[in-house]
């Protein structure tokens, strides 16, 4: 069991456990209960929640923040300023049985920066969820998402586009448009299906 020290550069809560050999960042923070396996490879600036999970084979980027009561399992990434909501659900294995061992069958799993997983949401192995995409509350993730989609539902489905600041963009789902985002004046172009940030 770990506890705070003045020699961490990140604080973690007497209850928790950081196995030797975890690598955390500057600044991270690690809450009741949580526990962090060995080889797991940790940012700065990072908050875990109470009864959070850290796999081994998992990468965690800077800023990120995991709620209450989720595991990160074994061929995860999470990129920079990542949001994963209270109880949402990672998987490592497309089809398990408890009397077959799939370990050498774990498919990776990518959640790209600024991506936000809403409370209770299901990301199921194998997928990538694109930068500053927002998956709502409950969504099951079945299939790769792109850069800032909004996907609702189960199985998720695409209703909209969503700005780095969080807010809906008033843009189709398809075809040719531009909109600004009110709260930073960005300006977001959709092109071919995919939304980018207007340069010029």
């Amino acid at each position: 069991m770990s506890d705070t020290s003045a020699t961490l550069a990140y604080t973690v809560h007497p209850t928790a456990i950081v196995d030797e050999g975890a690598q955390i960042g500057a600044g991270s923070r690690v809450w009741h209960w949580v526990h962090i396996s060995a080889k797991a490879v940790i940012g700065e600036k990072c908050s875990f929640g109470q009864n959070v999970f850290i796999g081994n084979d998992v990468v965690i980027g800077n800023n990120v923040k995991i709620q209450n009561n989720v595991s990160v399992y074994d061929a995860v990434t999470l990129e920079d300023d990542v949001f994963c909501g209270p109880s949402m659900v990672f998987t490592n294995v497309y089809n398990p049985r408890s009397a077959v061992t799939r370990k050498d069958e774990y498919l990776r799993t990518l959640i790209k920066k600024g991506a936000t997983l809403g409370a209770n949401s299901t990301i199921v192995c194998g997928t990538t969820v694109g930068a500053y995409a927002f998956v709502g509350a409950g969504a099951v993730i079945k299939k790769d998402v792109p850069d800032y989609a909004l996907m609702v539902g189960v199985p998720a489905k695409q209703i909209g586009w969503m700005s780095q600041f969080g807010e809906r963009l008033d843009l189709p789902l398809t075809g040719n448009a531009t909109c600004t985002c009110l709260h930073t004046g960005t300006v977001y172009e959709l092109k071919n299906n995919q939304v980018t940030i207007k340069t010029s």
